[in-house]
This record gives C-alpha cells, structure tokens and sequence, in this order.
C-alpha cells in the first residue's frame, strides 16, 4: 500500500515504517490511556517490531499532514472458521485530540477496508467500549453493529 490521500482531505495514509517509531509512540501511549491501560514497554517494543516483520499478520497504517502524524489504525489478518479467506481485525484506533472531527478515522477505517480488499478478506470488524460514544457515533456510520459490540463491514 502506497501512501494514498483521501480525496479533498489535507492528510494522507500510509503504512508506518521502522523511522515512524518517534511519531508513532505518542499516539500509541494516547490510545492506552483513553482505555486506562498500561503495558510493559517490551509489550510495546514487540508489537512495533510484528508490524515491520512479513511474516507476521500485522499491519499498522497513519495518517499524516506533511510530517505529522495524526492518527493510527492496527490490524491484525487472521484466518477463521467462517470463511475459506481471511478476516482484519481493526484492533486498535485513535487520533490526536486536535485533529478529531476532521474526517481521519474514518480514512483510516476506509484504508483498512482497502488493504483487507487487497489481501481478498471478506470480513473487517473491530470492538470497542460501550462508552465510547464518540467512536461509536462513526462506526455505525461506516459499519454494522453485530449486536455483540462488535462491528463488520456492510
């Protein structure tokens, strides 16, 4: 995946890539607190390093305003026993708090929805806490509730 700009938007998305450490750290730690988790730094330190390795199922995608890094989505591809194909998990998103409201989730959420066509998945679902009303407030326009507060692609 290229570095792609959503159409009328002044950021961009792309994959990270090992040099993104120093942005990317930030927003991850912001993404724990918001859900009031801590984790060891060698949880942090090995999650950064499955995102660079191939052989791992694991992907992590920014978005950025000329060096800035906004906002982050992580995924993991897996294999499940509905489908022949694959599944992406949209396991962790977030964006800085002063760029909220500006479209970048939701681009984010569209490049997820994007890669997974590429890897041939049938399924994008992700969860989130019953009292993130924000997040919910843009996933129920971009996905569909399970009932299990689970989402998946329409």
């Amino acid at each position: 995946m290229t570095a792609s700009k959503p159409t009328g938007q002044p950021f961009s998305i792309r994959p990270l890539t090992p040099d993104d450490y120093e942005a990317w750290l930030p927003l991850w730690q912001g993404y724990l607190t918001f859900y009031k988790a801590k984790l060891d730094p060698a949880v942090t330190d090995v999650t950064w390093a499955r995102f660079h390795d191939e052989s791992e199922p694991m992907f992590v995608l920014g978005a950025f305003d000329g060096d800035q890094l906004l906002g982050i989505v992580h995924c993991v591809s897996h294999r499940a026993t509905w489908t022949e194909g694959w599944y992406v998990y949209l396991e962790d998103l977030f964006t800085v708090p002063q760029a909220r409201g500006q479209g970048i989730g939701k681009a984010l959420i569209q490049a997820v929805y994007d890669k997974a066509d590429e890897i041939g998945a049938s399924r994008v679902y992700w969860h989130t806490h019953e009292t993130n009303t924000a997040g919910r407030a843009l996933y129920d326009k971009v996905g569909h509730n399970a009932g299990f507060l689970q989402y998946r692609r329409p």
